[in-house]
């Protein structure tokens, strides 16, 4: 599809905005879903004046995740363009990665007898986890001939870097995350998957260990997970693909990777929602997309908690009225993939998405949840279809053959 729209993309003045609130698709609790739980009647209004559907990130019974939800939400396609957290991460916390580069993504989390008692350490405060990765960088520099690169992130993540003396062979970063996924187990073993990866997996296992030493008696950082092995892809640029001017206005760090990585400007923010729509009116006149992030709405789900998760959707829509003032002329609404409470994790379920501009027919549901997405114009359809409806709505593509 990228291929079709790059030859008809046009320029005009047109903005569009995307907004996605992480994970914001739910299943009901009590017979109400968090977006039917929430009070939001500024998106329940915009809802019903605007195309509205769901969108299916990867493909049915699929569960996506992030990195795959939101290249789709790009216009990518995500079984094209299979992306590592690692490489998102460490992109996202400002590292200029190199060809020679295996990038991981780590969670600080807690053992007790050789079983995983917290995958995030109680979420420890940033500065606090910032100061032990510090620690790590100080007394870890390299194994080996391979230079080790620590980068700290939010809460319980940092990202590590392994920087080979040369590059490596397409396969190198198959390795198994480390993390089990659940409290109550062992940590997983580095085992490669490939002959290419065996180097890697060596490297590893060595670094983990060093790690080990440094935060033995850390009284809840005392072990780490290693998640999303991964080597820097050759990915079309955004702003090549769809002749836009794109600004990613994130927080979290592994979203502005993604982000960086197509080429976004994607500076480094702090805050919450009402730091982004500042960041976002004062620059609003520099750029021609937008893509504005909220995560809390995911972790939130992620932690099971049903009311606080509605609560910041409700949260969100007293926002509106600023994001209104600014009137783009396409305002796309939705999440990058669905985090029900009641499952405490990402879900296959398709993700609700609200789509306004002044050439959608509109009238078709009443409100932005789920079953009322499902009775929109748009249907149920494939995330990476969204970006060509949000052009086409801008007037930023031509027309298909004579």
């Amino acid at each position: 599809m990228q291929k079709i729209i790059k030859d008809l993309v046009q320029k005009n003045n047109s903005k569009i905005l995307m907004i996605v609130l992480d994970g914001v698709g739910g299943l009901p609790v009590n017979e109400k879903t968090e977006l039917e739980a929430a009070n939001k009647p500024n998106l329940d209004n915009l809802a019903a004046a605007s195309a509205c559907g769901l969108h299916m990130p990867v493909g049915y019974g699929v569960t996506p995740g992030s990195g795959p939800g939101h290249l789709g939400l790009f216009g990518y396609d995500p079984l094209e363009w299979q992306i590592g957290r690692g490489v998102l991460e460490a992109l996202g916390l400002g590292v200029e990665l190199r060809k020679t580069d295996i990038a991981i993504r780590v969670n600080y989390a807690t053992i007790e007898n050789g079983i995983i008692k917290d995958r995030r350490a109680g979420r420890p405060a940033t500065e606090e986890s910032r100061k032990i990765t510090r620690r790590l960088q100080e007394k870890i520099r390299k194994i080996d001939n391979v230079e080790i690169i620590f980068e700290p992130g939010m809460e319980h993540r940092f990202a590590v870097v392994l920087r080979f003396p040369e590059p490596l062979p397409k396969g190198a970063d198959s390795i198994k995350d480390t993390d089990p996924q659940k409290e109550g187990k062992a940590p997983i073993e580095v085992i490669p998957g490939t002959s290419q990866a065996e180097i890697v997996a060596e490297i590893t296992k060595k670094l983990i260990n060093e790690i080990l030493n440094v935060i033995k008696n850390e009284p809840k950082a005392n072990y780490v997970l290693f998640r999303g092995f991964s080597q820097v892809p050759d990915i079309p640029a955004f702003a090549d693909v769809y002749g836009l001017n794109p600004l990613c206005i994130a927080v979290y760090p592994m979203y502005r990777g993604l982000a960086r990585l197509i080429g976004m400007e994607a500076p480094s923010l702090s805050g919450d929602i009402k730091e982004e729509i500042e960041f976002l009116e004062d620059n609003y006149n520099n750029h021609d997309f937008f893509f504005m992030h909220i995560k809390k709405v995911d972790s939130y789900g992620e932690d099971g908690n049903f009311k606080a998760k509605a609560d910041k959707i409700s949260e969100f829509d007293t926002f509106m009225p600023r994001i209104f003032e600014l009137n783009p002329d396409v305002l796309i609404i939705t999440g990058d993939h669905s985090t029900p409470a009641l499952m405490k994790s990402h879900s296959w379920h398709p993700v609700p998405v609200i789509l306004n501009s002044p050439y959608v027919l509109g009238q078709t549901c009443k409100a932005f949840t789920e079953r009322e997405c499902l009775k929109g114009e748009l249907g149920i359809f494939p995330t990476m279809n969204l970006m060509p409806l949000a052009l086409a709505n801008a007037g930023r593509l031509k027309k298909f053959g004579a």
